[in-house]
């Protein structure tokens, strides 16, 4: 189980367990989910809830791990848009350290702005 940082003064934390990166994974939910400026906003986090509800809409089965995500973290009350950057970095070295390269660095995101 991983905890990210879901506001800027370390108050608030969403858990994230290695299933939900998985499902991250197997969704590919961040591909070309972060416009090439690399900012990653309130905006961002809507498109990636958008493109989940119609994951889950068309889905006959309605994958219980899909769902799982979304209320433990992606629709969770504290996340906003830094939680999202913090999730999105704790995917990427999750990712590195199964030697599977996704052509991005933890470097990608830093100093990102926040709303």
């Amino acid at each position: 189980m991983y905890k990210i940082q879901a506001n800027s003064s370390g108050t608030r934390s969403i858990d994230v367990s290695e299933e939900h990166l998985q499902t991250l994974e197997d969704y590919q939910l961040f591909r070309d989910l972060i416009d090439s400026n690399g900012y990653v906003d309130e905006q961002v986090l809507d498109k990636l809830k958008l493109n989940i509800r119609s994951m889950l809409e068309s889905e006959a089965g309605k994958d219980k791990r899909l769902l799982d995500l979304c209320l433990d973290v992606i629709y969770h009350q504290n996340m906003k848009a830094y939680g999202l950057q913090q999730l999105v970095l704790l995917f990427i070295n999750w990712k590195n350290r199964g030697n599977n390269n996704l052509g991005m660095t933890a470097r990608s995101f830093q100093g990102t702005p926040f709303n």
